[in-house]
């Protein structure tokens, strides 16, 4: 068997070391509903699932900005239409992160995981989640606490995997080493930023990832609207995400080395935003990258990438622009002989 399946329209990949198929280009869920209507983000999970794009990330506290689990609520909303949308779906969510003000709705407790595995699915209206990952270590859990409640969602059927988020590479090893004492699967997957500009995981966490059968799922491909033209789209008052958050904090560090990538970009006729998510299709370890559209034109972009293919030249000079962490790929050889 192999890990990787292309068909005409989309590219699959294994899950880690499971037999559970993923599309490479997995659709990212924050803006449904937020930035975008409910109307517009029904259609985007349409024009998704028809380019054969059969992962689905969200997470309970998505769409805080009218109501924690909102955006869980949109996307059960879709699953509702029909049409065999639950079958075609890998669905991904999330627990962690406060749901209220009370001190148990929060963490990785046993209460709590259980508890908000219900809600999601609830919310999401659906009988089972296929990966329920935690979206932050939780230090203060222990990880047969942790693992006595993702067993017991299991043998429920409410859930099928087990993935984490944002975590480092030693708590990886600790998380599964501890599941494989209790003869558990464990952890399939890891869900991290990885781009241009945070290349971090190369070091350690991807390394420990591929130790362990861990599949890696990359979110912020273009450090959020950074590596997307994001001078061009400033000069022309287009700019959106480019224009807060991470990406300007970037922009005024590495405003030079944004132009110079951009003028790269316009000598290869590529879109920026397709070079710098083809360029992470393209590493080591990486399963998928998480990939949040507002339009269809930016889910078309994202395809596009998934076509693309970097000769060595590109990738050097790539790797001019944004070196990796020291010596360049994993530890300890990134910082010693």
């Amino acid at each position: 068997m192999t890990d990787a399946l292309e068909t005409p329209d989309m590219q699959y990949a294994r899950l880690g070391r499971t037999a559970l198929r993923v599309s490479r280009l997995c659709l990212g869920t924050l803006n449904l509903g937020v930035r975008m209507s409910t109307d517009e983000s029904l259609q985007l999970m349409d024009q998704a699932l028809e380019q054969g794009i059969n992962f689905f990330d969200t997470a309970d506290q998505y769409g805080w900005q009218v109501r924690r689990g909102f955006t869980e609520e949109v996307i059960g909303e879709w699953l509702a239409l029909g049409g065999g949308r639950r079958d075609r779906v890998v669905l991904g969510t999330k627990v962690f992160n406060p749901m209220s003000d009370r001190p148990n709705d929060q963490g990785l407790s046993a209460r709590h995981i259980i508890a908000a595995c219900e809600a999601s699915l609830r919310r999401l209206g659906t009988d089972w989640i296929d990966l329920y990952q935690m979206h932050h270590v939780d230090r203060s859990a222990p990880w047969e606490e942790v693992w006595q409640a993702m067993e017991t969602l299991v043998q429920q059927g409410k859930i099928r995997y087990v993935g984490s988020s944002n975590f480092a590479g030693w708590h990886l090893v600790a998380a599964q080493e501890a599941a494989d004492r209790r003869h558990f699967l464990g952890i399939t997957s890891e869900q991290c930023v990885y781009n241009l500009v945070t290349r971090h995981v190369e070091m350690e966490l991807i390394p420990a990832a591929q130790a362990y059968g861990i599949g890696v799922l990359a979110w912020s491909p273009l450090h959020g609207g950074l590596l997307g033209g994001a001078l061009r789209k400033l000069e022309q008052g287009t700019a959106v995400k480019t224009a807060q958050g991470r990406a300007m904090v970037a922009l005024e560090r590495g405003r030079d080395t944004i132009a110079e990538y951009e003028k790269l970009c316009a000598e290869l006729e590529t879109d920026p935003a397709e070079l710098a998510m083809a360029w992470v299709l393209s590493r080591p370890g990486v399963t998928s990258i998480v990939v949040g559209p507002r339009t269809p034109e930016h889910l078309d972009g994202a395809r596009r990438a998934l076509e693309m293919r970097l000769d060595e030249d590109v990738l050097a000079r790539i790797d001019r622009l944004f070196p990796p962490i020291g010596n360049g790929g994993p530890a300890p050889e990134a910082w010693a002989w």
